[in-house]
């Protein structure tokens, strides 16, 4: 169900969620202030609750209010460098967020998005907003506002911003480690923020698993981004020709390769260019995800060079790729 502005804003005043645009996914939104509220936002998506949101802005002064203490000196460089963008920050967490947010962790993940729906709103509705990726807990995000109708069958409201212009999550910087420590990788990489630091900044690479602790961050899990219908199965492009061999009739193939001998409606071509691949991926893989559904097939085959892609395009693929169903 699509609803205008001011019906978004009415429900985020009386404790609702509606699914609203950024430039990265769409996300599920409720007042970040309300506990009752956020409540919804994790029995939606069906997300464990040890595991954080992120909280929306549209000011630094008021992600300044969400902070115990002063506001830390890296996140002002950050913010002024990155904000409004696809940056977040992990910052110590003041009085005014509920434990829910956070997993009943100590830090709050805040970011400022870039999108000009999502500002307004915000902003009219004068206090943050969490918002999760607009999809049950794992599975692929939505960047088209009909992604989200068909996840919860209109049953979720939609303040329809357009595609996402980015298509891949923000990157998550935890400005309270020494060095500073990316917790998932993004669009803004380690290089520019050491630049913006002047100092190092590391990627963790590591992932986590079900826990009952609060997770440093969100979308840190080992399967994450994966098909609902089909198996990703992951291969560089020397095993096209073998996959084909073994094919039964019904396998659905990504590549940015050409596909012969192959009946063309199980084929997705994907742009070689990984800066035309990364707003279109979630896209693609739930085209290839639907197809996976009508052939009644259990797989999808991507053929793609990871090493030439960008760290945070080679992590949403990996973590797509290792779910199994």
């Amino acid at each position: 169900m699509r609803v205008t502005i001011e019906q978004a804003l009415e429900l985020i005043w009386s404790g609702g969620v509606v699914a609203f645009p950024t430039e990265t996914v769409y996300g599920l939104g409720a007042s970040a202030l309300d506990a009752g509220a956020v409540a919804k936002v994790f029995d939606i998506k069906g997300r464990p609750n040890h595991n954080p949101l992120i909280v929306h802005v549209s000011s630094v002064e008021m992600a300044r209010s969400l902070v115990a203490g002063a506001w830390p000196d890296r996140a002002h460089l950050l913010a002024a460098t990155f904000w409004p963008g696809p940056l977040t920050l992990v910052v110590p967490k003041g009085p005014m967020i509920p434990g829910v947010v956070t997993g009943d962790g100590h830090t709050v993940a805040v970011r400022m998005p870039d999108h000009p729906v999502a500002l307004d709103l915000i902003d009219r509705a004068g206090t943050p907003v969490v918002g999760p990726s607009a999809n049950p807990s794992t599975r692929i995000s939505p960047t088209r506002a009909e992604h989200v109708e068909q996840d919860y069958n209109e049953a979720v409201p939609v303040l329809d911003g357009g595609p996402c212009a980015r298509g891949i999550e923000s990157t998550v910087i935890d400005a309270t480690a020494e060095p500073p420590r990316i917790l998932r990788a993004g669009v803004v990489g380690a290089p520019e923020l050491t630049k913006a630091l002047s100092t190092e900044v590391l990627l963790d690479t590591g992932t986590s698993t079900p826990t009952t602790k609060p997770a440093r961050s969100p979308g840190t899990q080992s399967t994450h981004y994966a098909p609902t219908r089909a198996v990703l199965h992951l291969h560089d492009h020397a095993a096209l020709d073998r996959v084909i061999e073994e094919d039964s009739g019904s396998t659905i193939y990504l590549t940015d390769r050409v596909v012969s001998g192959v009946d063309a409606n199980r084929v997705l071509t994907l742009p070689s260019d990984a800066g035309e691949l990364e707003p279109m991926w979630y896209d693609t893989l739930r085209r290839a995800d639907e197809l996976a559904g009508a052939h009644h097939t259990g797989e999808i085959h991507l053929f793609i060079d990871l090493e030439a892609l960008p760290p945070h395009v080679r992590d949403r693929i990996v973590r797509a790729a290792s779910m199994v169903h």
